[in-house]
């Protein structure tokens, strides 16, 4: 199961090689990859997840942390296992036809199958360390993806704010995730103690930041804004990411943290309001567009918060209504993401004003958008009038805000009826063709994929059982208990029935209504939608852009000095402050021997040359001279290797600085007393800081602890005698590692600082 996922992040790293050798045939062969993954979990269907049990593996990570990289197969994880991996093999093949003519098309595969990945091993971790890698992945990955078409600002801009909104949120989760590790003791999400976090001082911290991540991921109001601008992404995109699987990595996190965070008023409270609230909110805004995809994404917020608004509940009928609507909603609206861009590609706009007529031209995308249509408004016999009416059955039951979030859910509902009749009726039906362009039916790739959704969706609506145990399996997941769920299209003449019935006749009303001279309230409504929390994130990004352009003007002003004040005293406030609330304290006895004092005025006599000469070779000279003292201060005080660098790194300087030598600028005058004595100064505190902090470490007396520790593994695990090299090589490794990587880095952007020189000059 572990190594089925890692493959997909393998074939990644392939996927450009590979589509360049093979061609179009590619995508094909990369829709195996996540289906392979699907395969592997296949033997453990059979298990008895719905009493649930859950197959565990795991691989050592980092076992001195007691970090592994643990997975844990349940009803739930498979569900979204799935979902991403059955959704993400069409993907692939859609995306073949999609992006056909495409000259990156092989890195968008890379970047799809890292997504892909990521996200199956978000829904599949165990270990909250490694779920958070992943989780992280999957915005890194969405950012690469939605900013695809990088020439164009408003992808750019979109991808910046998903990637923002959603890893602000990460870091919020980040934190409470390490909150859950001090409380419980146990980095394994399935080994928390539901008991000790609900019952201890730390719960609602905890509750919070665990929450702020999944709200931004899920799109939760106030949130929502950067899922519509997302769109700018290409439609594979959309429809992958943004219906079916990262926008509902934080419904996961919701679901798979219940048993520990759940059913406590506080979670009642902050996670049904804000579902609540953007159930309506989404759906309310998705009906002033004329965007296809735009239409779909405010739909998708609406279902986020429905879905949110559920787990919130917490009660088993809701638990159970949210596992069906999660499959319904995942097939119907990846078949209506689908469809948009087929749309798109065979008529070359969007736009629902401008789009009538097309059934007869596209037959089979036609059929495909209807039946997902029909599901996504709730009528039988498709999943989505199975999960409709399971939702209506849980918000009609907690006694509490009853009659709130029943008339919360019924507006919600009609007014996505009115979404689906937008997306299936005005592009296909309603009087002869009006696009730009006259289409004909798209390609096998472009209708396969909605097609398959689609049936899915009658299918199962039609024959519910063929789900098996699955549902229950992934409600008891959810909710630590048995959760048995009986699905079937025909309940009998019920309160329930009557609602579903009530909303569909609403919503066709509503549709005739706004379709007429409404059309002007629409447009009101969405100019005053503009006027929320998106407006707010843009004024504070341009004031913050604002904001670093105005600092950067005050500290990168391009003088050498300039840079040395504002470090000096910088350092002088962040050292010297503490150091005289330590004073006085006690210097030791120091013994100071002849070779010392020789290289101490050397040095004082060079750096006093090295001020005043007007030669620059001097100045070389004098600076070499430095270096070869501080060189030979190493030899005294018995660090030959710290000498060796020091000899080699200096050799090296003054090589260099003799050969660049004619390239130097001319000496400027002296500065004047005005200049020079202010700079004396701060020269003079920084130094005396510097002193202070050197004696003040000579009274300490460390531990030797660590001494003995590196003396003792230094040979034995390391396999090296010289102790300081030992600690930076293997016992600091990663602090070598990200000192290398900035000095690589700075080596690249002087590199390409260069580069960009000599082809202006050319």
């Amino acid at each position: 199961m572990l190594w089925a996922v890692l493959s997909v992040f393998v074939g990644a790293l392939l996927a450009p090689a590979l589509y360049r050798g093979l061609g179009r045939p590619a995508g094909w062969l990369f829709a195996a990859l996540p289906l392979a993954v699907l395969v592997s979990a296949a033997p453990f269907v059979p298990g008895p997840f719905a009493e649930g049990e859950a197959h565990h593996a795991s691989l050592p990570w980092i076992p001195s942390l007691g970090v592994a990289l643990a997975v844990r197969l349940d009803g739930l994880s498979l569900v979204f296992l799935g979902l991403i991996c059955g959704i993400g093999a069409l993907i692939f093949v859609y995306a073949s036809e999609y992006l056909r003519s495409h000259p990156r098309l092989g890195r968008f595969y890379a970047y799809l199958l890292l997504f892909t990945g990521s996200m199956a091993g978000l829904v599949l971790a165990d270990d909250v360390i490694l779920l958070f890698v992943c989780w992280e992945l999957t915005s890194v990955s969405s950012y690469l993806l939605i900013g695809w078409d990088h020439e164009r600002p408003e992808a750019r801009k979109a991808a910046l704010t998903a990637l923002l909104v959603t890893g602000g949120g990460g870091l919020a989760m980040l934190a409470g995730l390490v909150l859950l590790v001090v409380v419980t003791g146990e980095t394994q999400i399935s080994r928390f103690s539901g008991d000790v976090v609900r019952e201890g001082p730390l719960y609602l911290p905890i509750l919070l930041l665990v929450l702020a991540g999944a709200f931004t991921k899920s799109a939760q109001v106030p949130f929502h804004f950067w899922l519509p601008r997302a769109m700018e992404a290409p439609t594979p995109v959309s429809a992958y990411l943004h219906s079916a699987t990262m926008v509902k990595a934080g419904v996961y996190l919701l679901a798979r943290l219940h048993p520990t965070l759940g059913a406590t008023r506080q979670w009642y409270l902050v996670v049904t309001g804000f579902g609540a609230a953007t159930m309506v909110v989404g759906a309310a805004l998705a009906v002033t567009q004329k965007d296809l995809k735009r239409i779909l994404a405010y739909s998708t917020v609406s279902v986020l918060g429905l879905l949110t608004m559920l787990l919130g509940i917490g009660t088993r009928a809701a638990v159970s209504a949210a596992v069906v609507y999660l499959v319904a909603h995942s097939l119907y609206k990846g078949a209506l993401f689908m469809t948009a861009g087929t749309l798109d590609h065979e008529t070359g706009t969007r736009d629902v004003t401008r789009l009538r007529g097309l059934a007869r031209r596209m037959p089979i995308t036609a059929t495909a958008a209807v039946l997902a249509a029909i599901s996504s408004a709730g009528a039988p016999p498709l999943l989505g009038f199975l999960s409709k009416e399971l939702f209506y059955e849980a918000v009609l039951g907690p006694p509490s805000m009853t009659a709130v979030l029943a008339g919360a859910a019924v507006l919600s509902s009609a007014l996505l009826v009115v979404v689906s009749l937008i997306v299936a009726h005005r592009p296909f039906f309603g009087g002869p063709p009006a696009a730009p362009a006259l289409p004909h039916e798209a390609p096998l790739s472009l209708w396969l994929g909605p097609a398959t959704l689609a049936a899915a969706s009658l299918v199962l609506g039609v024959a519910p059982r063929l789900l098996g145990d699955l549902p229950s399996a992934a409600a008891t997941a959810i909710l630590a208990r048995p959760a048995p769920i009986e699905l079937h299209l025909w309940h009998g003449l019920t309160p329930v029935l009557g609602l579903s019935v009530a909303t569909l006749l609403a919503g066709l009303g509503l549709f005739r209504a706004l379709s007429g001279r409404a059309g002007r309230l629409l447009d009101a409504a969405a100019r005053l939608g503009a006027w929320g929390p998106a407006r707010v994130y843009d004024a504070a990004f341009a004031g913050l852009l604002r904001f670093a352009e105005w600092l950067t003007g005050q500290l990168q002003t391009g003088h050498l000095r300039r840079y040395l004040l504002i470090t000096a005293l910088t350092t002088v406030v962040l050292v010297g402050t503490p150091l005289l609330r330590s004073l006085p304290f006690t210097i030791p006895s120091l013994t100071v021997e002849l070779p010392e004092l020789v290289l101490a005025g050397v040095i004082l006599a060079s750096a006093a040359m090295a001020t005043r000469t007007q030669s620059r070779l001097a100045v070389v000279a004098a600076l070499g001279a430095i270096g070869l003292c501080v060189m030979l201060v190493y030899v005294v005080f018995s660090a030959l290797d710290l000498a060796l660098t020091q000899i080699m790194v200096e050799v090296l300087t003054v090589v260099i600085f003799v050969l660049v030598l004619h390239h130097l600028p001319r000496f400027v005058p002296r500065s004047p007393a005005r200049v020079w004595i202010p700079d004396a100064i701060v020269s003079v505190i920084f130094g005396a800081t510097v002193t202070l902090l050197i004696l003040m470490s000579s009274t300490l007396s460390p531990e030797p602890i660590l001494r003995e520790f590196f003396v003792a593994k230094g040979y034995p695990e390391a396999h090296g005698r010289d102790i300081v090299n030992v600690i930076l090589v293997d016992f600091r490794a990663m602090d070598t590692l990200g000192e290398s990587t900035v000095l690589c880095v700075a080596g690249i952007g002087v590199y390409a600082l260069l580069a960009t020189r000599a082809r202006k000059g050319a």
